[in-house]
Order: C-alpha cells, then sequence, then structure tokens
C-alpha cells in the first residue's frame, strides 16, 4: 500500500469513527495507534506513551485549565449579568443599541473566557431573552448573538489559539496578538451594519423606553462599575505579559486569581458556584488533554509515513497549483469540514498535514493561524449542518425555529467572509501587533 493510500485511509477511517459518533479524541487516537501497531510492529505501542510525556512536559499547556476556570467563574458568579446590565443602560437609547451593546458583551466575554461555546451561552440566556422581551426582530438577534459569540475563539486569551499554538508549535503570545486586531475589527464590522440595518428598518430594533433610561448620571456612572472589574481582570493577565512582567503561564494564573477575587469582593463565590465551576473546568481542560495526546499521536504517524511531503508534491507538482490556490483550497475544506465538526476536531486533524505544508509554501504560520480561525467560525455558523446553528438551537426559546436561525447568520458570514478577505489581502492586519511588541 502507497504512504497516500494510508494517508487517505487513516482520515477516511476517522471520519467514519466520527460520524457513528464516537468522541474526537478516540476517533483520532484509535486510528493513529492502529495505524502505528501495523506499519511498525509492537514497538509502536511506545508512540502513544512518547505523545504523553510530550503532553505533560509542555509547560504551556498549564494556561488552558486557568483560562477555562477564569472564564466559567466570571460566568457563574453572576458578574456578566452585571456588564450586560450596563451596556442595556448606556446603549439602550440608541437604535438597535441593545444589539450592539450585545456585541460590546461578547467582546469582553472572550477576553474573559477565551470559548465560543461560553459567549453564546451567556449571550443567549442573558442578551436574547431580554432583546426578545423588547420586540427586536428574532432573527437579527439570533444572528447577533451567534457571531458575537464567534469571537470567543479570536480575541485573547482564546483558547483555540492555545490549542493550534501547542500542535503547530508556534508561540502563543504571538498568536495572540495577531488575532486581537481582527477580533476587534470584526467586532466593528458586526455593529457598523447593526447600525445601518436598524437605521433603514427600525422596526426591528425599538429604543429603550425613556422611563428605563431616564436616571441620573450618578446612577449611570455606578452602572460602570460592572465594566472595571472585566477590564482590570484582562489589564493584569494580558498588560503584564505584554509588558514582559508575568509569562503566559504566569498571566493564565494571574487572570485566575482576579477573577476569584472578584467574585468573591462580589460575595458571589458561594459553594455552588465553586463547584459548578471546577466541575466544568476539570471537563473541558480534561477533554483539551484527551484532543492534543490523540493529535500529538497522529502528527507522528503521519510525519513518519511522509505524507505532508505526498501532499505537497501532489498540490505542487501535479496539479500544479500556485500557493494561493492551495491556500484558497485549504480554506474551503475547512467550510466542507465544519458542517459536521467542530474547530478543535478540525485543527487536530488538519494542523499535522496543513502547517507544514503553509511553512513550505512561504506563508506565515502564525497569520495562518487567524485565517483558520476565522474560516472555522464561519464553517460552523453555514447551513445545513453547522455546529453552531445545533447549539444556538438547544440554547434558544422555543420560538425561535431552526429556520430563523438559519436565516438569521446569513448576513453575518457574509460580513466574517469580507473581513476574511481582508485579512488575506492584507496580512499585516494580523502580523502588526505582534511584530511590533516582540521586536522590542
Amino acid at each position: 500500500m502507497s504512504y497516500e493510500l494510508i494517508a487517505l485511509t487513516m482520515f477516511g477511517g476517522m471520519l467514519v469513527m466520527m460520524l457513528t459518533g464516537q468522541r474526537v479524541f478516540a476517533a483520532i487516537g484509535f486510528v493513529s495507534s492502529a495505524t502505528a501497531l501495523l506499519l511498525y510492529g509492537n514497538g509502536a505501542v511506545e508512540m502513544p506513551f512518547m505523545a504523553a510525556f510530550q503532553l505533560f512536559n509542555w509547560y504551556p499547556m498549564l494556561t488552558l485549565p486557568m483560562f477555562i476556570y477564569m472564564g466559567y467563574i466570571l460566568s457563574e458568579s453572576g458578574i456578566a449579568d452585571d456588564l450586560y446590565g450596563m451596556f442595556h443602560v448606556w446603549f439602550g437609547g440608541l437604535r438597535g443599541g441593545l444589539a450592539v451593546g450585545t456585541i460590546g458583551l461578547m467582546v469582553v466575554i472572550s477576553a474573559m473566557n477565551g470559548l465560543s461555546v461560553a459567549g453564546m451561552a451567556i449571550g443567549a440566556t442573558i442578551a436574547l431573552p431580554e432583546m426578545l422581551r423588547r420586540n427586536y426582530d428574532k432573527v437579527m438577534i439570533t444572528g447577533v448573538v451567534q457571531a458575537g459569540s464567534s469571537l470567543g475563539i479570536l480575541v485573547p486569551p482564546s483558547v483555540v489559539l492555545v490549542l493550534y499554538g501547542m500542535i503547530a508549535r508556534q508561540p502563543v503570545g504571538r498568536l495572540w496578538l495577531a488575532g486581537l486586531i481582527p477580533g476587534l475589527m470584526m467586532a466593528a464590522f458586526f455593529i457598523i451594519y447593526i447600525v445601518i440595518r436598524c437605521k433603514f428598518q427600525p422596526h426591528l430594533a425599538p429604543t429603550v423606553s425613556k422611563e428605563e433610561l431616564d436616571m441620573p448620571l450618578s446612577e449611570k456612572l455606578k452602572l460602570l462599575k460592572a465594566g472595571i472589574v472585566p477590564f482590570l481582570i484582562f489589564f493584569f493577565m494580558t498588560g503584564l505579559f505584554l509588558m514582559g512582567i508575568t509569562s503566559l503561564v504566569e498571566s493564565s494564573a494571574v487572570g485566575a486569581t482576579a477573577a476569584t477575587i472578584a467574585a468573591l469582593a462580589k460575595r458571589s463565590l458561594t459553594k455552588k458556584v465553586m463547584e459548578e465551576t471546577l466541575r466544568k473546568t476539570l471537563g473541558i481542560s480534561c477533554m483539551f488533554m484527551w484532543v492534543i495526546l490523540a493529535a500529538l499521536c497522529f502528527g507522528a504517524v503521519f510525519d513518519g509515513i511522509g505524507a505532508v511531503k505526498a501532499i505537497e508534491s501532489l498540490f505542487i507538482t501535479k496539479w500544479d497549483l500556485s500557493p494561493w490556490q492551495v491556500l484558497v483550497m485549504m480554506q474551503l475544506s475547512y467550510i466542507i469540514m465544519g458542517m459536521f465538526l467542530d474547530d478543535t476536531a478540525m485543527l487536530v486533524i488538519v494542523a499535522p498535514l496543513y502547517v507544514p505544508l503553509i511553512v513550505s509554501l512561504g506563508f506565515n504560520p502564525i497569520w495562518y493561524g487567524v485565517l483558520y480561525t476565522i474560516t472555522c467560525q464561519i464553517a460552523y455558523m453555514t447551513p445545513p449542518f453547522g455546529y453552531n446553528l445545533f447549539l444556538m438551537r438547544a440554547m434558544a426559546p422555543d420560538e425561535i425555529s431552526l429556520t430563523d436561525i438559519y436565516r438569521s447568520i446569513i448576513p453575518f458570514v457574509f460580513v466574517m467572509t469580507f473581513a476574511l478577505i481582508l485579512l488575506m489581502v492584507f496580512p499585516q492586519i494580523a502580523l502588526w501587533l505582534p511584530d511590533l511588541v516582540y521586536s522590542k
């Protein structure tokens, strides 16, 4: 059997196992371990063993549970609820202001959590019912929550970018900085779209009543305290890291500690909150560790059979594709896979193949990491089988149908596609900030 056929068999085996409902790490780990045993014999049993030790010796791995814990404790303690209350008052007088405030809430939640699922959960349970109660168009605001939650895997501290950095062996600090400006740019595009659309279709977004907004300025200023806490946490976590005072792992510990202190100061750090936070943190962290372990084993087998060189030869020599044509093909493959898989599964499947190919084609792997995250979000917000669409259906009120969810995301997908094209044409949008910081 040729190495090309072995590689295709590995991919096919993984997809079949995932479509039958197997867990991602189990499908990837089983296929890679079975392939290693068939190719290399009994000595291949050491490959998963060595991958485990490589994982446990990976010091930056400590950042994952820290960031996940930080996000969940802020969510469970009610700090995110207070934050939305602030946006509600300060943006409620603007046509479409609550939708704009929801995007602002999602940016802050992204900076506190790093997971798109957490942002969607908060948006669907806090922002969505509030906007429905005020007669906002249900299709538009459903799209707002889904699009806003996509910022969670782009704005620091993005857990997905940490995962990409580990698998692709790229510095996480550079990836964070590379994702910051594109993430804020996309948030700005979402806000511009909402404001323009609500201006021409005012029935979609009524303003908050004057009675609700008619409060003294001193009361409004008090509400700003809800935004001070997340800002301080973000500053101590990311700011100290960028200033070189703390390392990446130390900054994650600072963020987790600051979030715990904030919950204590709010007097909401109850036994129930702590138990729920620790349970969710442990579950998500273990899931990521198993996925990374399987990916390392898979990557070792993939490198061993020379599949990367074979694919490179196929694209460049046999098909005579230019580097940009290869890049576009990669992005399209994410769109197809995103109909069936989440971003983590896509990453561990294609990173061992795509990242070395990107480097050999002369592209920057940091820039490509940002392209990957945006394309993945577009992929699983795209009908008919987008991962986010069904997640939203599980969280949304009964009055929002699956058809409404499908319709809601279309304009935001176009906005995200425009941002992706802009980033491909002008790579410095992502690379300027990390080059500036690390050049010092």
